[in-house]
């Protein structure tokens, strides 16, 4: 639920996340243009959506909803499918194309943690165990633990890729729900046979009115977190970045990041 509170808290927080959910839209957005057109829709290059400018993109109500609620939404590439040999299969390919880009952005920013791990894991071990528990004692007196400008900086570094994961991740789930607005339901129509597709597109409007409303009452929040955390908890398996000293450095960057960049109205 929304809070004014907890957004001016996490205002700093906000803020740092912006590159990264910028670019998280405009790859997912460009991946939709890129193939209609080269599928025959040459609509979103002519209207200059194939690019990564967020300028070009971004929706300013779904924006300032994602900033405010978490859910949001951008400026949808439009598709024409006069232009497609076959508008349900290229319907559904170009649909798919939005959430897998997602995907492949959050594979590529888990390699290049992966890799900065490997490299800065062995000079920051005695340091991250200083500031576990500094950050242990600053939660029981309510001082900010402030550790050396050089694990800050890196720990900077090192939550931005780790949020290109975790913001991937949600767009690609959350755009996968076989569901109107969500790419989904695309991917999902070009299995209906003709009758049962018409018949559901005649109510799309008021599924769709429908899905919104359980996003923000909450209703789907659990599902769908639990499959963020497990998607996220397997990537991090896989690359061994779940155990030892990489998970200790891991873990406690992103812990102390979050304490230093939170606002105290207490």
């Amino acid at each position: 639920m929304f809070s004014l509170t907890s957004l001016l808290r996490d205002l700093p927080l906000y803020l740092l996340s912006l590159p990264v959910l910028l670019m998280a839209f405009s790859v997912h957005e460009a991946a939709h243009g890129y193939v209609a057109y080269k599928l025959g829709d040459p609509t979103a290059r002519s209207l200059g959506r194939l690019t990564l400018n967020p300028a070009k993109h971004i929706d300013p109500i779904g924006f300032i909803c994602m900033m405010l609620f978490k859910i949001g939404w951008a400026k949808p590439v439009p598709i024409n499918t006069r232009y497609f040999k076959n508008p349900k299969r290229d319907m559904a390919l170009s649909g798919a194309a939005g959430p897998l880009s997602n995907l492949s952005l959050a594979i590529v920013h888990l390699l290049l943690l992966r890799i900065v791990m490997f490299f800065i894991t062995p000079f920051f071990v005695v340091e991250a165990k200083q500031a576990f528990f500094g950050l242990t004692g600053s939660a029981i007196t309510g001082e900010i633990y402030k550790a050396s400008l050089g694990f800050t900086a890196v720990s900077i570094v090192i939550y931005l890729l780790y949020l290109g994961i975790i913001m991937n991740i949600s767009l690609a789930i959350f755009n996968l729900i076989p569901i109107p607005p969500f790419d989904g339901s695309r991917i999902f129509y070009a299995f209906l046979p003709p009758k049962l597709y018409f018949g559901v597109m005649k109510y799309e409007r008021i599924i769709m009115l429908v899905m919104m409303v359980l996003f923000f009452i909450g209703f789907l929040d659990a599902p769908l977190s639990w499959l963020l955390s497990n998607i996220a908890n397997g990537l991090f398996f896989v690359t061994g970045m779940d155990q030892g000293d990489t998970a200790g450095v891991l873990n406690t960057m992103i812990i102390y990041l979050r304490q230093l960049l939170t606002l105290n109205f207490s």
